[in-house]
């Protein structure tokens, strides 16, 4: 019934430490590189606030899923209380244990995969750095 606010939270949370972060940051780390001919070559890595920022957006999209998802079978109206099970108790404590199971999973899924993309970018930067210095030395 109201899952989706689960995700949202995280997201809204996420983005403020993005924030907070990103005033904190300095300039982004660069490694110049020397290359055939006297030239350099740039390789910049990801800042972590931009890294937070990938997580608000996948937070967003479970949230935004969720919400659809329960727009179509009719939980969420169009008046107030919006929930369809805040009119009537008995159901507020089914929606908070969908809220605990399914909005938790939901949360925790897109971390999981945001971790993997840090885990993928990470290497595709190292691999760049690794690439460019080879190329430097030949």
């Amino acid at each position: 019934m109201a899952c989706f606010t689960v995700p949202a939270v995280e997201a809204v949370v996420v983005a403020v430490a993005a924030k907070i972060i990103e005033k904190k940051e300095k300039d982004p780390v660069t490694v110049n590189l020397p290359t055939q001919g006297g030239h350099t070559e740039t390789v910049q890595k990801t800042p972590f606030s931009r890294k937070l920022k990938w997580l608000s957006w996948l937070q967003l999209g479970g949230c935004v899923l969720l919400a659809f998802e329960h727009i179509w079978h009719g939980e969420i109206v169009p008046w107030f209380p919006f929930l369809a099970a805040m009119s009537n108790p008995a159901d507020a404590a089914e929606m908070f244990h969908e809220m605990a199971t399914v909005g938790v999973t939901m949360a925790i899924l897109t971390t999981v995969v945001w971790v993997g993309m840090l885990i993928v970018s990470s290497l595709i930067e190292k691999r760049a750095i690794r690439n460019a210095a080879a190329a430097a030395q030949e």
